[in-house]
């Protein structure tokens, strides 16, 4: 089952335990000059690979739409994309130099800048979100996670309504590629950005992923 490992377990007895998986997922990107460059390792939870893909592309200020990528093409581990002229790559700026552990959304960047660009961007301020809302969304999100549900050792990510309703979630061992997902899920149904929902995440709202929030509603007005 994507997502779920069988771990064995021996003592008095020998028995099988559901535990999240990870495991790693290279990333590597030709750009319309066709120079392919690495873009690092991320350690994920298999299951939604091409999402993850189109998410963390995005996220990273490489692609704006689906429409700048030509291709992605997923075997044994390894993902290639294509991309298209109208892509944002810059290899010195989003080539990392390291793995990207499942607890770490910045790690392998050498600097900052290309994050940094988006404390420009306009926020749609027109949501407001009640503490009834929030109640709603945490109580019904648990019933869409079954990997946490077998495992108890997953992240999640949801969109949801100003009343609370949600309208998608997804699971990860690491918070970031579970937004990734999420946000790979609306672009592939050229919905972002997606103004008038809020994110859920479990765990902590760190630096990454609050710049993931303003990346998605970037062109969002105030």
């Amino acid at each position: 089952e994507d997502g779920i490992r069988d771990y064995k377990v021996t003592g008095v007895q020998t028995c099988a335990l559901p535990i999240s998986s990870e495991s790693p997922l290279s990333i590597n990107v030709t750009d319309s000059k066709n120079s392919t460059f690495e873009m690092g390792i991320t350690m994920r939870t298999e299951g939604d690979d091409r999402r993850l893909i189109l998410g963390f592309l995005y996220s990273e200020g490489v692609i704006d739409s689906i429409t700048d990528v030509s291709s992605i093409n997923i075997d044994d581990g390894i993902a290639s994309i294509v991309l298209n002229e109208s892509s944002s790559f810059n290899s010195d700026t989003h080539q990392r130099n390291s793995t990207v552990t499942s607890s770490c959304g910045l790690c392998g960047r050498s600097d900052l800048n290309g994050l940094l660009k988006l404390e420009n961007t306009l926020l749609d301020e027109e949501m407001s979100i009640s503490l009834d809302a929030i109640s709603v969304c945490l109580n019904s999100i648990h019933s869409e996670q079954p990997i946490f549900s077998r495992t108890g050792g997953s992240h999640a990510c949801a969109s949801f309504r100003d009343d609370g309703t949600i309208d998608c979630v997804f699971e990860d061992v690491g918070r970031h590629n579970a937004f990734d997902k999420m946000v790979g899920h609306y672009l592939e149904r050229g919905l972002i950005p997606k103004p008038g929902f809020g994110a859920f995440v479990s765990g902590r709202a760190s630096f990454e992923l609050v710049q993931k929030c303003k990346r998605e509603i970037g062109r969002a007005h105030v």
